[in-house]
């Protein structure tokens, strides 16, 4: 007995599978994979999602043409964005802490694989005297270079991993860092606002003008409008704590809340490190002059403005 199940804190999973069941090539088909962390097979990208249900009905009928006997566990029901991004950043600091502990096992690694180097360079023949060919000391002459050689290397194989250990430790100790950052989460509320849109859109139904004909969408009706209604309630409050984390932002002083009312073509505005003369404002971009050229930039770009002098 297979049975599928999900959550929206553990994503899609199959519970009864066992190695060599045959269970494997007929999950892997079907986009499933294995995580070893959790010794079980699941659907990628389904934690803190809606589920799949084409994925899970795709498996479930191809699992029983195999001969398995399947069943479904599915609840479909959304946690708030607070618990679901307090429980990432939690994973995220249990996964910076195991990165660093092994970026310091790497490191004692590799300071011990430098003292072997020492002692085997120590080891040989003082200030580089030749092999003797077809004197006794020729084979173990040999051995003390062959050794020296060989200590050398893993030394520095020992420094690369080091390094690479570490640079990973201190990518995952800023991820949560940047997916917090202000412009990140300005670009991230205009997704959203947009994403709300289209679902509105699709459940109401709407129409548009192409050259002369119009184009009307009905309103979505039966198991798609259900589904179309989930993904907005969950979307429209993804929308509300992204933006009242932008507006703590702004109150503290993290991020600007610079807007086409409050820039006017003529003036100058900080982009990174550097002034730009304002040419034009739109609702949601301004055209600035830098560098020998005109380009857009978003106003959650902007640190800062000033009159021209």
């Amino acid at each position: 007995m297979l049975t599928i199940t999900h959550t929206h804190a553990e994503g899609t999973l199959i519970d009864g599978t066992s190695r060599g069941d045959g269970t494997a090539e007929v999950l892997k088909a079907n986009g499933w994979r294995w995580g070893r962390s959790i010794s079980a097979w699941y659907v990628p990208h389904t934690r803190d999602h809606l589920p799949k249900l084409h994925v899970i009905a795709h498996t479930r009928e191809a699992l029983t043409a195999a001969g398995f006997e399947v069943t479904e566990e599915i609840d479909s029901t959304s946690r708030p964005t607070a618990e679901v991004e307090a429980e990432k950043a939690e994973r995220q600091a249990g996964r910076v802490d195991a990165l660093e502990a092994k970026a310091e096992r790497k490191s004692s690694a590799e300071d011990a694989a430098w003292e072997r180097e020492r002692r085997a360079v120590d080891a040989l023949p003082y200030m580089g005297e030749p092999i003797k060919v077809g004197h006794h000391s020729e084979g173990r002459h040999r051995n003390a270079i062959a050794k020296a050689h060989t200590a050398t290397r893993r030394a520095l194989d020992a420094t690369e991993d080091a390094q690479r250990a570490k640079a990973r430790a201190d990518a995952a100790a800023h991820t949560t860092d940047a997916r917090y950052a202000p412009v990140t989460v300005a670009n991230r509320i205009d997704k959203l606002t947009a994403d709300v849109r289209d679902r509105e859109r699709r459940i109401d139904g709407s129409s548009r003008r192409i050259g002369p004909y119009v184009e009307v969408t009905p309103p979505a009706q039966g198991g798609y409008r259900d589904r179309l209604a989930a993904e907005l309630d969950e979307l429209r409050d993804q929308l509300a704590y992204w933006q009242e984390v932008r507006a703590h932002q702004v109150e503290n002083g993290q991020a600007t809340n610079y807007s086409r009312e409050t820039i006017k073509p003529g003036q100058f505005v900080l982009i990174a490190r550097s002034w730009h003369e304002v040419r034009k404002t739109n609702p949601k971009t301004l055209l600035v002059v830098g560098y020998g050229s005109s380009y857009a930039v978003k106003y959650p770009e902007i640190k800062d403005v000033r009159d021209a002098v």
